[in-house]
């Protein structure tokens, strides 16, 4: 099975690249030897952008990247041109999505910090890049706590605090305290994992795209609340500017 060089895991801030594709799916989607293109996973969204086809410049829009069949598949736009196996490409990613998902992603860990702190647990999330949601477990719905964990957060972000990525085998990584903040474990398959750490704030295994310094994500500004019953609760929060 074709195995894709992730390059967002080593550097989130890259906006084009160069690539050979590996295979054609039969719905036209390509896999390729190497990409910045982030695939939906963990509650964070795909990447979008465009690859040209690098012997006739002709171009295609990415509209969706995920992993199917075990491989990471680039689905282009209705009426792209077609490719072929060994074509080399040049894709460039949608700069300014992907830097506002990059901005929503580190302040969910520092929200998700937050709330941990105060004894809340995050049991799902959806990130997007105009507003994102938590879903959390709450004995008793207190609106007053909530808005302690936003302004908190902000403060936290505003203070600049870098954000450094490493990685760690599992079994090192999992004695860190607080180091899953989800509420579930992680696959057991992954025996080295991708730890992102927000320094003085949280430290988290995770594969996501993130901002180099909290400075750059903004004030974190609470949407709505939703009161889903029982222990569940759901919030929805989004960045200024």
């Amino acid at each position: 099975m074709a195995q894709t060089d992730l390059l967002f895991q080593s550097d989130s801030y890259a906006t084009s690249f160069d690539a050979k594709v590996l295979s054609v799916r039969p719905d036209g989607g390509l896999v390729l030897d190497r990409t910045l293109l982030y695939y939906t996973s963990g509650g964070q969204p795909c990447d979008r952008g465009k690859i040209k086809r690098m012997n006739d410049g002709k171009e295609a829009e990415v509209i969706e990247v995920k992993k199917m069949d075990g491989e990471i598949v680039h689905l282009l736009a209705p009426g792209s041109c077609s490719f072929s196996p060994s074509d080399s490409i040049h894709g460039e990613l949608d700069w300014p999505r992907r830097h506002r998902l990059m901005r929503m992603h580190t302040a969910g860990h520092v929200l998700s910090a937050v709330f941990f702190k105060k004894g809340v647990l995050i049991t799902g999330n959806q990130l997007d890049a105009g507003q994102s949601r938590f879903d959390f477990s709450m004995e008793q719905f207190d609106r007053a706590l909530i808005d302690s964990v936003i302004s908190e957060a902000s403060r936290l972000c505003a203070e600049g605090h870098a954000v450094k990525v490493s990685s760690l085998p599992r079994e090192e990584a999992l004695k860190l305290p607080g180091m899953v903040k989800l509420a579930g474990a992680l696959p057991p398959s992954l025996t080295t994992l991708r730890i992102v750490e927000i320094e003085g704030v949280d430290t988290q295994a995770d594969g996501g795209t993130h901002v180099r310094n909290t400075s750059e994500v903004g004030t974190i500004e609470l949407a709505r609340v939703e009161n889903k019953g029982a222990k569940n609760r759901r919030i929805y929060f989004t960045l200024k500017p």
